[in-house]
């Protein structure tokens, strides 16, 4: 078997939802005064989610709930808010997501389900919409932030008791830390590393579909890292289970992306397969295709009437998109 291409180089700030320009500023998480400080100063910038969605500008109706793979409507930068959005809700949780290279402090504030806009002081200014939907048009700052932010949250919202003894736990760290009062333990926030790949084979790529997706769309296979594997044992694993197909288990790293739904991390990775013998296992995916570049050029551009590719935001893009530009 040929070796495998150099992997390319891509910034990391290239792939969406991945912070960038925030500092984390991780020791001011236990500095109660200065946080308290830090949400009532004139330089704080807050972003509000409400059931994990941000808040966005603008007064259009937010979308509606959408089938993977719809064609998604333009996107809508975050509504950032000063510190009087620290007042609107007595019962949000906050959670100090770091500095801007300039020190102005960032919280995100989690508002309750019963939360109205409508009766707000801020009726009128934004609405929340669907993180997916919302997220093309985010610039990478606010994608990261609104990504650390609903990843935190979810965790918060999922890891309420202790694991050890059933207690329920407290915030602390600044929404970073939960503590069991009774046992002792703490608990932090999980990242669950998923492989996205890529099999190829005769410069073919190897994409596959789910039955709930919107027809016509196909995407990069993928799966959770098991306990005593490696990413790229994982990413062959996968193939294999649900294509039916072997791969080795060299494989090029190319980037990675948080995905907060709710917590992954999203490994993106390109493996030589030994074959092109397609075997699915229908309880995990509806169907696997072979596509030729050209094929996928035209889905990555929008001109397939047939095949969609994934969006620019989901990092499946930019794994198809990595394998095009290396021909």
């Amino acid at each position: 078997m040929p070796p495998l291409q150099e992997p390319l180089s891509r910034a990391a700030a290239d792939i969406p939802l991945v912070p960038t320009g925030l500092d984390r500023a991780a020791h001011h998480r236990r500095d109660k005064t200065w946080l308290d400080d830090a949400i009532a100063s004139d330089s704080a910038q807050i972003l509000l989610m409400r059931e994990g969605m941000p808040l966005v500008e603008g007064s259009a109706p937010p979308s509606g709930p959408m089938q993977i793979g719809a064609r998604l409507a333009p996107g809508r930068p975050i509504l950032w808010l000063g510190a009087q959005a620290a007042m609107l809700s007595p019962k949000a949780q906050r959670l100090f997501l770091g500095e801007t290279v300039k020190g102005s402090p960032v919280f995100a504030l989690e508002l309750p389900a019963s939360f109205s806009l409508d009766s707000s002081p801020i009726a009128g200014l934004g609405v929340f919409e669907d993180f997916r939907a919302a997220a093309s048009a985010f610039s990478p700052f606010e994608g990261g932030a609104a990504a650390t932010a609903r990843a935190l949250f979810e965790w918060h919202r999922r890891h309420g008791f202790c694991a050890n003894c059933g207690t329920r736990t407290m915030v602390e760290d600044a929404g970073w830390k939960r503590k069991c009062e009774d046992c002792g333990a703490e608990h932090f926030p999980r990242v669950d590393p998923v492989a996205i790949m890529l099999a190829t084979h005769n410069d073919r790529c190897l994409l596959g579909r789910q039955a709930a997706w919107r027809p016509g769309f196909w995407s990069c296979l993928a799966g959770f890292v098991e306990p005593g594997e490696t990413i790229e044992q994982a990413a062959a694993r996968e193939i294999f289970e649900e294509a039916g197909v072997r791969c080795t288990t060299r494989a090029d790293y190319l980037f990675c992306q948080p995905w907060p739904f709710p917590s992954s991390l999203m490994i993106g990775l390109i493996l030589e397969a030994d074959g092109d013998t397609i075997n699915i296992d229908a309880t995990e995916i509806e169907a696997a295709k072979w596509f030729t570049r050209q094929e996928a050029r035209s889905m990555m551009a929008g001109t397939n009437p047939d095949a969609f590719a994934p969006p620019a935001f989901a990092i499946a893009h930019h794994v198809i998109k990595a394998w095009l530009e290396r021909g």
